[in-house]
């Protein structure tokens, strides 16, 4: 499917489940979120399992006509993700993230290494890289386990280093600018009129 793709299917408000929109996109820093936005633009839930499961329908779920209001929810939405990126952590993302543990680990382990046999520059272009640029998907999942598993600071800097050497840790942008987000899809959640 192309990017920005949209649909809407008909759906019975509830207290808790109002009708709306859900938004799938990819942040300006690589991430991948999802968003449920009322009819007055406010987030419904932050629990992405709920965002899930009023997404899902089988093949047969017919489409109903779009809400005139679909896309004003959806830049609506986008404004609250890329808001929700910023005060989340910053450039580093969630405190509980693979990209900020595995920066303030290494950050802290090449400070303690400063001066010895086992500094390293490489180590330091990989810390300057995990600052500056995304994760791709592999290396998160990849650091996600081992940080999961107790890794030790040596093993995983010696991890972030060939991650890096073999070009599958980060999405380094050529020219140094800021990626634009995309939106992905969008699915209206309204009643049938």
């Amino acid at each position: 499917m192309p990017n920005v793709v949209y649909s809407t299917r008909a759906h019975t408000p509830v207290p808790l489940q109002p009708e709306g929109v859900l938004l799938y996109m990819k942040t300006t820093e690589g991430n991948d979120s999802l968003i449920w936005v009322d009819r007055a633009g406010n987030s419904v839930t932050q629990s992405q399992l709920a965002i899930l499961r009023i997404a899902a329908c089988d093949e047969a779920t017919p489409a109903i006509s779009r809400d005139k209001q679909h896309h004003e929810l959806v830049k609506k939405g986008a404004e609250l993700i890329a808001e929700e990126e910023l005060t989340a952590g910053g450039q580093l993302g969630r405190s509980s993230g693979a990209r900020f543990r595995t920066y303030e680990r290494l950050k802290n382990y090449a400070q303690s290494m400063r001066g010895t046999i086992f500094a390293s520059e490489e180590l330091a272009k990989a810390i300057d890289e995990i600052y500056r640029y995304p994760l791709r998907q592999s290396a998160i999942d990849t650091l996600n386990r081992q940080l999961k598993s107790g890794i030790g600071d040596r093993a995983l800097a010696e991890l972030v280093v060939a991650l890096r050497m073999d070009d599958r840790f980060c999405i380094v942008s050529e020219d140094g600018d800021k990626r634009e987000p995309m939106i992905i899809c969008s699915l209206g959640l309204f009643q049938r009129i």
